[in-house]
């Protein structure tokens, strides 16, 4: 039997987003079935109070604090079905790590996730931003989400192709606020090749026979590049690469080759996807401090909490870098993180 949800005013939030931002919420609760979903909205909805959906808070801002009704995802399920041959589809409940979940799968034998080891936050989280990283996106795999829809109350299934999903994007981030996720699946395989292309990984696995290796070592791979460049959130309160890579038509591209022959990006057919952090870097910006807020100095794309900074100080941080690559390359830098708050 699922017990009623707890409600509570006036909670800290600080230790609930990776950026260590010190919001408060006015109202908060913490749910851990559908059920309990639902009577968390309806209590929102009977007092006026806007909720918000809250995983790991690892991809948001807290601009001051929240006037409404904060509900933490801990639905908690993993399990395997529909297993055929060497492919499982793998069940996950919105409140599970996403990290663990990787290493869960990847030492069961089963490929497909193991170069997004170490994306904080939830699985919940994980289909609004198609996290993706070293070749891979969430949509590689995914084949479905449940989702309670606002709309109607409902609890729906929204195939792969009707998340829409491109570039860290997907329906969730342009209907915002209508779909909860709940659970998602994921068709994973035993033989599917690794992607190892991208220079980090194919560095690190330089000399080994790939059909050696199992989706725990390619896993424990991806964190060992990850760690030497990104900081651990719990040692130094950072949401990831803060800025999207800029997508730019091929023309714009070719033209900034010429200005800049050493310019780091990944060209197509038809345009080009640029390094944000190559455009923050030759700013100057890589290893600034502020006193309480700066750039990673390892990683410009990467923007820290370094003393009880507010999220004010890293919107202000982040307009000033966007104001610099736009004046100097003329191109306009879109922040991965949401802002909620003040």
């Amino acid at each position: 039997m699922n017990s009623e949800p707890q409600f509570r005013e006036n909670v800290f939030l600080g230790d609930l987003n990776s950026l260590g931002i010190a919001a408060r919420a006015r109202y908060f609760v913490s749910v851990t079935s559908v059920e309990a979903l639902q009577q968390a909205l309806d209590w929102a909805s009977a007092r006026a109070v806007e909720p918000l959906i809250l995983g790991g808070g690892s991809n948001l801002v807290f601009a001051g604090d929240f006037p409404g009704l904060v509900i933490r995802m801990a639905i908690s399920r993993r399990c395997w079905e529909r297993i055929d041959g060497d492919e499982a589809t793998l069940v996950l409940g919105a409140g599970e790590n996403w990290h663990d979940s990787v290493l869960y799968a990847a030492s069961a034998g089963y490929r497909g996730i193991e170069n997004l080891a170490l994306i904080p936050g939830t699985v919940g989280a994980a289909p609004v931003q198609n996290i993706g990283a070293y070749g891979t996106e969430l949509r590689d795999t995914l084949v479905d989400v449940s989702a309670l829809d606002r709309h109607n109350g409902h609890e729906i299934t929204l195939t792969n192709s009707l998340c829409h999903f491109s570039y860290r994007d997907s329906v969730f981030k342009h209907e915002p606020g209508r779909y909860v996720i709940t659970t998602v699946r994921l068709r994973l395989s035993r033989s599917r090749p690794f992607s190892l292309d991208y220079r980090d990984l194919a560095e690190y696995f330089e000399g080994q026979d790939v059909h050696d290796l199992t989706p725990l070592d390619v896993a424990r791979g991806v964190m060992s590049v990850r760690r030497r460049k990104l900081p651990d959130p719990a040692q130094l309160p950072n949401a990831g690469s803060f800025f999207k890579n800029p997508v730019v038509p091929l023309e714009t591209w070719r033209t900034l080759q010429k200005s800049y022959p050493d310019i780091a990006g990944y060209p197509g057919d038809d345009n080009a996807k640029v390094a944000a952090a190559w455009l923050i870097d030759q700013c100057g910006w890589k290893g600034y401090r502020n006193g309480k807020v700066g750039v990673h100095n390892r990683q410009a794309l990467v923007l820290v909490n370094h003393s009880n900074g507010s999220g004010q100080d890293v919107l202000a941080l982040a307009d000033r870098i966007r104001n610099d690559v736009q004046a100097r390359f003329g191109i306009a830098l879109e922040m991965e993180p949401g802002v909620v708050g003040g």
